[in-house]
């Protein structure tokens, strides 16, 4: 074998690292449920969206046009969602790159072998991006049963393919510098969540509000936009072939190609910056909260803490005030609000002073609540799936059960602490919804023009701008959904063996109940009469989403009568109430579960962290 092709094996295909991540992660309960979890979702969905496509509307069997309109809008629905399920489920399995941190032996005995630099993360990179790539391998025929339907090139489902594929490939170069760097540990794992989410959503509000009709320069720097300039053409139009140049014309005339080449040649320079910086120890930052306590003499006796003051309950007190430990924590958490409430601001400003219209301004409302909202919620499910399995792999949880607090009190402090530290950041969708609703109460400081004309009813009404209550009745569903998210990941986190698990069972079984129920109320709002509304209440997304466009999300029971606007209304604060209580009924019950189990769970976790 000539020696080029024995090292290029021994980089790649036969890399010892990459030999061992695939074949133990081959053998995983959990790897195997996620792959049939991914191809089963896919599979509903897109029966689902045939079913719904392919009916005809006045009877009998679709036609050959009917058919091809229905497979192709069911590949562009599935294309939109392996992209999100891709999203979400590269960075779990790139979690265990960034988990390596957490323990430095790792690193330093993977270092004393005689594995090469370009070994080390072409080897960590490739055993868990294969994972990714066997998702999108393993859906390839499901996507290729659209084409018996018609109307879907094979060139759109291979572009579809490579646009998820360098998503997941700067996914994961990313993870692996972060491994590299050594200055995050595990819980820098849904940090990729936040940052993906807050990244898609900014570029495409920027992308919305740059003012061209079709393709800009932020298209080539998102999938989603990528894709949708490959799969809607006619209504998100490139540039005319051959009118630009340079990267004017790459950006503006091939945003598919961009998105490829730019996420591809990022993943590269981060690989190659690892590979150099892999054996430098990488980077290092420590931080302390003590300082030394030393007599006249100059002697150090030991060290001291400044005291606090402490809740009556103290595991709530602890969870709450460790997260602002660090001034980087304080930052963060205070720059997100200080900044959504000055946003908030500003859209309403600018709003009032005409340099957005009414349907930008719904717009750019919705993307922003939308987007704050998932971000809370993610920060949530983290935090609390990471709030006792921490515990128990450093040590502490052993230390907290010889004291006299009970598992009830435990438990109940673990959920009162993280909700009173979620609840400045909870403030801002709700603060923005306020904001706008006090300008529709004021009749946009007596300038008028609050309201919209409902375009779907032969009789004219007019809705509010954004529903006046909103703000109330979003704040209360906000606050129940992330106590049960908060609960549903403290339960991952008692019963799970470490960090990494109980966060991807908790961010399973969230997004499994979220994603049902918002379905469910999305397709009722507008299509059920009074029900439909409270039906939508019931999760936060949809509940915004009627807030802000009622006349299209509850379109049955505004368009039924005159009173329907007011009937809506009604039925979405109703809903809204219920949901609330279903959330804090859900939540009492998991934790008095919880309670009763505790003793149990712990001990047969005991020694596992």
């Amino acid at each position: 074998m000539p020696a080029i092709l024995r090292w290029f094996l021994g980089l790649v295909v036969f890399n010892p690292i990459a030999v061992r991540l695939v074949r133990n992660g081959s053998r995983r309960k959990m790897h195997n449920y996620v792959r049939s979890a991914y191809l089963a979702v896919l599979i509903v969905v897109l029966l689902w969206s045939l079913l719904l496509n392919a009916s005809p509307g006045s009877g009998g069997a679709p036609s050959y046009r009917e058919l091809a309109e229905a497979g192709a809008s069911s590949f562009t629905v599935i294309a939109y969602l392996q992209i999100v399920l891709i999203c979400i489920l590269a960075p779990v399995f790139m979690a265990g790159a960034i988990a390596q941190e957490s323990n430095p032996k790792t690193w330093d005995i993977l270092l004393t072998t005689p594995l090469s630099a370009a070994q080390i993360v072409l080897g960590n990179l490739i055993g868990r991006l294969l994972f990714v790539l066997a998702l999108l391998f393993a859906s390839l025929p499901l996507f290729a049963t659209t084409q018996y339907f018609g109307g879907v090139p094979a060139s759109s489902i291979f572009a579809s393919f490579l646009i998820a594929g360098c998503a997941a490939f700067l996914v994961g170069s990313i993870a692996i510098a972060l491994a590299v760097s050594r200055v995050v540990g595990r819980r820098a794992v849904f940090t990729f969540y936040v940052v993906v989410v807050s990244y898609i959503a900014v570029t495409a509000a920027l992308d919305s509000l740059s003012g061209r009709p079709g393709v800009t320069w932020w298209t080539g720097l998102n999938p989603f936009l990528a894709l949708r300039a490959l799969l809607n053409p006619a209504s998100y139009p490139r540039a005319e072939p051959g009118s630009l140049s340079g990267i004017s014309a790459l950006f503006l005339e091939h945003p598919v190609t961009a998105w490829c080449s730019i996420s591809a040649g990022i993943g590269v320079l981060l690989l190659a910056a690892s590979a150099l910086t892999v054996r430098a120890g990488g980077l290092r930052s420590k931080t302390r909260n003590t300082r030394q306590v030393t007599t006249a003499d100059g002697v150090v006796v030991g060290m001291h803490r400044a005291p606090r003051h402490v809740w009556p309950n103290p595991i709530a007190w602890r969870e709450a005030a460790a997260r602002n430990s660090t001034p980087w924590k304080i930052l963060g958490r205070w720059s997100f609000v200080i900044a959504g409430g000055l946003g908030g601001l500003v859209l309403v400003a600018a709003l009032h002073g005409g340099a957005i219209g009414p349907d930008e301004f719904r717009q750019i409302l919705l993307a922003i609540v939308w987007t704050e909202s998932a971000v809370i919620t993610l920060i949530a499910i983290n935090m609390a799936a990471t709030a006792v399995s921490r515990e128990r792999e450093d040590g502490t949880l052993d230390l907290i059960l010889t004291t006299p607090i009970t598992p009830s009190v435990y438990l109940s402090g673990k959920l009162r602490g993280l909700v009173a530290y979620l609840l400045p950041m909870l403030a801002v969708p709700v603060g923005t919804l306020v904001f706008a609703g006090v300008y529709v109460l004021s009749g946009g400081l007596g300038r008028g023009g609050v309201t919209v004309p409902v375009r779907f009813s032969t009789s004219p009404m007019q809705v509010p701008l954004v529903l006046p209550e909103s703000g109330l009745i979003v704040g209360v569903v906000l606050v129940a959904f992330t106590a049960f998210c908060v609960m549903i990941g403290l339960h991952w986190s008692l019963k799970s063996k470490g960090t990494i698990a109980s966060v991807v069972g908790a961010v399973g079984v969230v997004g499994v109940i979220a994603g049902i129920v918002g379905l469910c109320g999305w397709q009722s709002g507008s299509d059920i009469q009074i029900l439909g509304p409270a039906v939508s209440a019931m999760n936060p997304a949809t509940l915004l989403y009627a807030s802000v466009f009622p006349e299209s999300a509850m379109l049955e029971t505004v368009v039924g009568g005159p009173d329907g606007p007011t009937v809506a209304r009604i039925a979405l604060v109703t809903g809204a109430v219920f949901s609330a209580m279903i959330h804090f009924g859900i939540v009492f019950g998991v934790r008095a579960s919880m309670v009763r189990g505790f003793d149990f769970t712990v001990r047969k976790l005991a020694g596992t962290g």
